[in-house]
């Protein structure tokens, strides 16, 4: 079967495509991007502007379109913190809904860290031992650690890098002051969250296998960039590492240039110019206080995390149910464009696959 995994994000709407079965590895179809700008167009009492949801309503209907023409039949929908945590989220589901069909789903902050940790474990594999893991979004933080599959710690905190811009770094650039100030924020906020994860793994330092710190998401990808790491036309399989200190020394340089010139570095977009300094606060004080000298950048990530939950549906459909990860997503099917494989039902009572929503946990049924 072909899976499309749509991730809403804050700045942009990123399709994915696979060709999934059950026992092998997924195979990437195609990827499409459409600009949603959310971060920038969001207020300071969290209203997403009206411009900004009808750019969000015709990424979804385009990438929508993207599904149709590479014969997907199921398109898993989502939206992360941009959305999920407007002040008018209701708003802005009901114009998504009514203008394209697909009601726009959401993963709380947990679900996020768990399926990112699935993704990075299927990457790694057993051999790398515990995992720590970061990923540093438009709305949030997530942080994850564990042993096994599944993450025996899995955090979300308010600090992603969209969000810390719009409330803590006005101007371009922003103020010393503005920087200062934010840089001791970002530190007191993850301590007061991580602390004791943070002394639990300092006590296991010298265990036979340590932990593995690992980092994702497209802000951690353009910082290893910036900071000396392979081009993206190194592909997949090249070792990208973030070092602290080369980290450490960028960040005076973010802070003083403006939006233009930052998007001139190395690795760094237009797009993510504005953020990349909060961004880069951030990853250096989650590097301090677990006492991290380098992250390495792991190639799969949420979307990756969604297609695995699915494969292991698709290979168990019996425990498809209270085994299966927490999630609020929508599930569109599309009409089949041509023959391939049937698609097995992801709960063994449903004709089809269908998702239970609720704003707290939710399973994917």
């Amino acid at each position: 079967m072909r899976l499309g995994v749509l991730d809403v994000g804050s700045n942009s709407a990123h399709l994915k495509v696979v060709e999934v079965d059950v026992g092998r590895p997924h195979r990437t179809v195609a990827t499409v991007k459409h600009p949603t700008r959310l971060a920038e167009a969001t207020g300071a009492d969290g209203t997403v502007e009206p411009a900004a949801i009808g750019r969000l309503t015709e990424a979804i209907r385009g990438s929508i379109g993207a599904a149709a023409r590479h014969d997907v039949d199921e398109l898993i929908a989502f939206a992360t913190s941009a959305v999920r945590d407007a002040a008018n989220r209701d708003e802005i589901v009901a114009r998504v809904t009514a203008s394209t069909g697909l009601r726009l789903g959401f993963l709380t902050g947990r679900d996020e860290a768990r399926l990112t940790f699935l993704a990075a474990r299927a990457w790694y594999g057993w051999s790398a031992g515990g995992l720590l893991l970061a990923d540093i979004g438009g709305g949030s933080l997530e942080i994850a650690h564990g042993d096994g599959q599944e993450p025996t710690t899995a955090l979300s905190l308010p600090l992603g890098a969209g969000r810390l811009t719009r409330e803590h770094l006005p101007g371009d650039p922003p103020s010393p002051k503005r920087v200062r100030r934010l840089r001791r924020l970002v530190r007191r906020r993850l301590t007061e969250a991580t602390g004791e994860l943070a002394a639990r793994l300092a006590a296991r330092r010298d265990d036979p296998q340590p932990m593995r710190p690992l980092a994702t998401s497209r802000t951690f990808t353009q910082l290893a960039r910036l900071t000396g790491a392979p081009k993206h036309k190194a592909g997949p399989y090249a070792r990208r590492v973030l070092d602290r200190e080369r980290l450490r020394a960028q960040i005076p340089v973010l802070a003083r240039t403006d939006y233009a010139g930052r998007a001139k570095l190395p690795g760094i977009s237009r797009a993510r110019a504005p953020q990349i300094l909060a961004g880069a606060i951030v990853a250096e004080a989650v590097m301090t206080i677990f006492d991290i000298e380098q992250l390495e950048i792991c190639p799969w990530a949420l979307r990756e995390g969604v297609v695995i939950r699915r494969l292991q549906a698709m290979a168990d459909p019996a425990d498809a149910d209270d085994e299966t990860a927490r999630l609020t997503q929508s599930i569109l099917r599309l009409p089949a464009q041509r023959d391939r494989s049937p698609v097995v039902p992801l709960h063994r009572c449903s004709p089809r696959p269908v998702l239970s929503v609720s704003h707290g946990r939710s399973d994917l049924v």
